[in-house]
Order: C-alpha cells, then structure tokens, then sequence
C-alpha cells in the first residue's frame, strides 16, 4: 500500500460514521442513565442490570459500559470488582466528615490566594461570577452543580497549590450526587448568590477573615440543607412498607 491509500484508509468515512455513531450512543446512554438516577428510577444501593439497559435503550453494551464508567467518575454510581455497578447509597455517613474537610481545604485555598494570587489573577474569579450570576437560580440543577463547582475550584486554583485542587476535585467527585439531589431540594438557599457575591468582594479586597468566615458559614448552610434533602430522598424512593427500604434507612 502506497502513501496515498494509507492516508485514503486512515479517513475512511465509514470508519469516522461508526465512531460518530458510537460516541452518540455513549452520550444517550450517559443522559438517560443520568436521568434515572437523579429522579430515582433506579434505587439506591441497587445493581444496575447492563443488559437491561442495553434492551431498553436499543444499544449495545459497550456504550452504556462507556456510560457507567463516566458516571462511575462523577460519583453517580460506583464499581464493585467482579460485582458490575451499583447505585450510590444515600446514607450520611461519612458526609459531616467530608464537609469538615471540604471547609478547611476551600478556606485554606481562599487565604492563599490572597497571599499569593496577582491581581490580574483574582480578577478572574470575578469575571467567572459575574458571567453567571444573572439567572444563577434559575439555571438546571446540573449547570448550577457544575457552576457552583467551578467557582469554587477556581478558588483552590487561584491558590497555587495543586494538591488542593485534587483534593478538593477528589470530595466533589464524592458528595456531588448528594449535592445534585439537594440543589433540587426545597432548602436550596436563595442566598447562595448573595454568599458567592460576598466571596468575590472579599477576594477583590484580599480581605481574609471575611471570605474565610463566608466560605464556612455557606458550606455549613450546605450541610444542613443536605441533611434534610437526604432524610426527604429517602422516604420518597422507599415505600413505607417496603422491608428493603427499612433495612437501608436502618443504614442511613
């Protein structure tokens, strides 16, 4: 084969329409899988049954595979070897542990990066802000997850510490299914863009005490308004008289 025909195979546009059509096929089992499990069609601690998806969505198993491995990343669901996936659980433990933490990494970021960041560089979480604060509230409960967390891992960012990024990327990966369900929840607060809007002008003015103090008053406002979507969650997915429901909220 000559250079001409190595280059012809290599664009080959049947080949590139299998890769389209693959890639199609894991973002759709990705979105549907997704769905279910923020609106709890698929329970709790329950094994996802692959080939039962694959029947549903009409694919082939390799894309919803693709699917829960990404899930698997985000913290939706998670992987037991030799076992396959299963849903996350709702139990709060451990959760008070990983908020404790959460609060000393971000206000240790946001001090630091008031020792350390340019102003060039602070500027930057302003302008993050103030390109999504219009509406904030409003967006879907998704955007405003993946808002939320990068506004305040830009934070750790601005820090000049990596390691306090992925530590802080690693307790997002964490709670963020619990986070999904309670920025859905009737005790999301309102007055996170006031909170988030405070953090900025404390920045801007590389006032310390006062976005550290606001950074651990709006995670312990989170805590609390979690804890109450979570005990919400679970008499909503479990019937009352269901004994599996009674042996997981035991666990809870």
């Amino acid at each position: 084969m000559n250079e001409r025909s190595e280059i012809i195979a290599l664009s080959d546009p049947q080949t590139e329409g299998e890769t389209r059509r693959s890639a199609d096929s894991s973002e759709r089992a990705y979105n549907t899988i997704r769905k279910l499990l923020v609106e709890f069609k698929l329970k709790p601690e329950e094994r996802i049954n692959e080939v039962q998806l694959s029947r549903s969505l009409g694919v082939s198993r390799t894309p919803i595979r693709e699917a829960l491995n990404r899930l698997a990343s985000e913290g939706f669901v998670s992987l037991t070897p030799n076992r396959g996936f299963f849903v996350r659980s709702l139990s709060t433990e451990g959760l008070l542990d990983l908020y404790e933490l959460r609060t000393i990494i971000e206000c240790a970021a946001f001090r630091l990066m008031c020792q350390r960041a340019e102003d060039d560089q602070i500027e930057r979480l302003r302008a993050y802000w103030t390109a999504i604060v219009e509406g904030y509230q409003d967006h879907p409960p998704d955007v405003i997850l993946a808002e939320d967390e990068g506004f305040h891992l830009l934070i750790a960012e601005l820090s000049g510490n990596p390691e306090l990024v992925h530590q802080l990327s690693s307790i997002n990966a964490r709670i963020r299914f619990i986070r999904r369900i309670q920025i859905e929840h009737r005790t999301h607060d309102k007055a996170q863009v006031s909170s988030h809007s405070a953090i900025v002008e404390a920045a801007m003015n590389r006032d310390i005490e006062r976005g550290v103090e606001l950074l651990r008053n709006h995670i312990e406002m989170t805590v609390s308004a979690t804890q109450q979507a979570l005990k919400d969650a679970l008499l909503k997915v479990f019937a009352p008289g269901d004994a599996s429901s009674k042996t997981r909220r035991r666990r809870a």
